[in-house]
């Protein structure tokens, strides 16, 4: 897959960061969310626990809480978690919001010879690579002092064009990014190559050559095609069957354990891998015109699931366009729901085109979807 166009779809994102496109731009029509000069018109899925704090605290109850709407450009970073060395999301963020720490803490991260930073907590991590429209994190400190336009504008400074705070709002104490979240969903952009495939309409030619990834009809993608017979490559794939692959599993609670990465396939502790998924589908689009060049054919995946693993839609997608370029049955990444190894599914497919779309603290309403 590495021989894609991705530097199309990574320069349509960043200029979605910078507000100059929108996803709906992908599917030419208007959609619930809106960027106007950096500013978000939100749609009805924001949640009740957003409602206005109460008044007259005392004690840890004292403290303000600030929901954070973050647009940010994946491929900018190494990835949403802080670590050292490393230019992350959180990192940049944290170190930013350090000017509102209150005293006490400032007073403590002084003794202990620590930076003076603050601390966010996210709806999810993403990758590196991965984009995010609407990213939701939280952050909260006891000055009273401290607005919403002064962390907006804060942020927004901290790296100009990669990172947008969207909106900043004062929330209940109650309300957690996470953990609050009912929600996720996530796009995928696979942009198609020029030339073949751009005539072949809903029919995609894969090519095959020393950089790419071969579709076969065993348990994986390989990047070597001399380890497959020269007659038995998969060479196109349509993208309804993708479509229709990815809609057997909406309305169904199942466990996602062989299409996670990076987490113990089998394991008696921590998390559950099961994962209720409300909405998958794909359909084919145009990637708008940029700076870059002139508009390229796409196949959009808009996958909604309550949560998602570690690389979960990355799995999915490459294993679904494996399958539908080898003509399995449409009820074929259900059966891969039972298998014992991994390798049974494909390797994750490029973090370039995956974009976290927005999440939701309300329930899901499927009218929101880009994808019908």
């Amino acid at each position: 897959m590495s021989a894609r166009p991705w530097q199309k779809v990574n320069d349509f994102y960043a200029e979605m960061v910078q507000g100059r496109v929108s996803l709906s731009d992908l599917f030419r029509k208007e959609t619930c969310a809106v960027h106007d000069d950096t500013e978000i018109i939100e749609d009805i899925h924001e949640n009740d626990i957003d409602s206005a704090p109460a008044k007259d605290r005392t004690g840890r109850w004292a403290r303000v809480t600030f929901k954070v709407l973050l647009s940010y450009h994946g491929g900018s970073f190494q990835g949403w978690q802080k670590q050292p060395g490393l230019n992350t999301v959180q990192g940049i963020i944290e170190r930013s919001l350090g000017k509102f720490v209150d005293e006490k803490k400032t007073q403590l991260l002084n003794e202990k010879n620590l930076p003076i930073e603050g601390c966010v907590v996210v709806a999810g991590r993403t990758d590196k690579g991965v984009t995010a429209f609407q990213q939701v994190c939280s952050f909260y400190t006891w000055r009273k002092d401290v607005k919403p336009q002064d962390i907006k504008s804060t942020i927004n400074d901290a790296a100009p064009g990669k990172i947008n705070a969207i909106s900043v709002t004062e929330v209940s104490r109650e309300f957690h990014p996470n953990f609050s979240a009912k929600w996720r969903r996530y796009l995928y952009v696979f942009p198609f190559n020029d030339g073949k495939e751009a005539e072949l309409s809903s029919q995609v030619e894969k090519d095959l050559n020393e950089h790419d990834y071969a579709f076969t009809l065993d348990n994986g993608l390989h990047d070597d095609k001399d380890q497959i017979e020269a007659g038995n490559k998969p060479t196109r794939f349509e993208v309804s069957k993708v479509n229709q692959l990815l809609s057997q599993l909406e309305g169904k609670l199942l466990s996602y354990k062989m299409f996670a990465r990076d987490t113990k396939a089998s394991r008696n502790v921590g998390p559950p891998t099961e994962c209720f998924v409300f909405h998958a589908r794909a359909t084919e689009a145009i990637l708008p015109c940029t700076q870059a060049g002139s508009e390229t054919k796409i196949m959009c995946i808009e996958l909604v699931a309550n949560r998602f693993l570690r690389k979960m839609v990355r799995v999915l997608v490459a294993t679904a366009v494996r399958e539908a370029a080898a003509g399995a049955e449409e009820d074929a990444l259900l059966k891969l729901m039972d298998a014992t190894c991994r390798r049974a599914t494909a390797p994750p497919s490029p973090p370039d085109g995956l974009c976290l779309v927005d999440v939701g603290y309300t329930d899901f309403d499927k009218k929101i979807c880009f994808i019908s």
